[in-house]
């Protein structure tokens, strides 16, 4: 067995097995990575259309505020269930980066955009996450992927923002901007969890994460609920208890796992095809039109996905 520390410290020590390690764990312990990373992928690509959902019941505020303060309520009876102790003081700043940006920054800024932008473009645009989490990742960890990773990761961004372009006539929207932002926010959050992932479970991370926004999330609510209108309906209810309990917690909580065991830049790069599932429920859901050019992008996008799983970190 072989253990690698890197310049940040011992919350940053990656523990990697030998292809002579007689038990094997590896292999399998990977697997059920890629496994746990992908199911994180599904639930998040439901995100959108859920949201779209959320947004004919609640206002943008109260949907992103309701949404935080559900999803802290499961995390919390679960963190009290299981007399899970407070984390330690070292790993707050990072739990405060995940706050920021996965429960708070993320939602409400794909949550404005979705505003005046439809779900498909919306999640093409936010199909170039893998690469801004893949970059955060080596400035944060001081990871540093092989150069064929490198290549499949940006021809696989290149196809995701040409998608993009295309869709939108050539020109970027306030909605777009407003995507941009969520990409880099949400990518800190990304990374910092995984790296917290390491040394605590995924859904203590999610889960404490969560917990400490309460505070904001709670009187946001509140006040949210009494300035939108509330428009009580089987959409609006479903969208809401999905990015609640789906995306905000249990999505989070196996992505987080996965990410921890196979690394975050790989696991970044199987939300290549989180902007692909996204379309198509969209369209099922929905009941958006999508181009002709969407399996060509996702043709290109699954190579991609392959390469990168495929070569060394």
């Amino acid at each position: 067995m072989r253990v690698q520390s890197s310049a940040t410290g011992p919350s940053s020590i990656a523990v990697s097995t030998s292809p002579a390690d007689p038990g094997g764990t590896a292999p399998a312990s990977q697997r059920l990575g890629t496994l746990q990373a992908a199911l994180g992928v599904v639930a998040f690509s439901l995100t959108f259309p859920a949201t779209a959902w959320g947004l004919q019941g609640f206002g943008p505020w109260s949907l992103v505020a309701v949404r935080s303060v559900l999803a802290a309520a499961i995390a919390g009876t679960c963190l009290l269930a299981l007399r899970v102790r407070l984390p330690e003081r070292r790993h707050r700043a990072g739990l405060a980066v995940v706050a920021a940006g996965v429960v708070l920054g993320f939602p409400m800024l794909t949550t404005l955009a979705l505003q005046t932008s439809t779900t498909s473009h919306a999640a093409v645009v936010v199909g170039l996450l893998p690469l801004t989490t893949a970059l955060f990742s080596a400035l944060r960890m001081g990871i540093r992927p092989s150069r064929t990773f490198w290549a499949a990761a940006l021809a696989g961004a290149a196809a995701v923002l040409a998608f993009t372009v295309a869709q939108s006539g050539g020109a970027l929207t306030a909605a777009d901007g407003y995507l941009f932002a969520a990409l880099v926010v949400c990518a800190a959050g990304y990374t910092e969890g995984g790296r917290l992932a390491r040394t605590m479970p995924g859904w203590q991370v999610i889960g404490w994460a969560l917990v400490f926004c309460l505070p904001l999330t709670v009187p946001a609510a509140v006040v949210a609920l009494s300035f939108e209108p509330v428009v009580w309906n089987v959409h609006g209810v479903l969208g809401v208890l999905w990015v609640a309990a789906g995306s905000q917690f249990l999505g989070l909580v196996v992505w987080y796992r996965g990410m921890a065991a196979v690394g975050i830049p790989k696991a970044s790069q199987l939300q290549l095809a989180q902007p692909l599932l996204t379309l198509v429920w969209s369209v099922l859901l929905l009941g958006e039109h999508l181009s002709a050019a969407a399996p060509l992008t996702a043709a290109a996008v699954l190579v991609c996905i392959a390469v990168t799983q495929r070569s060394r970190s």
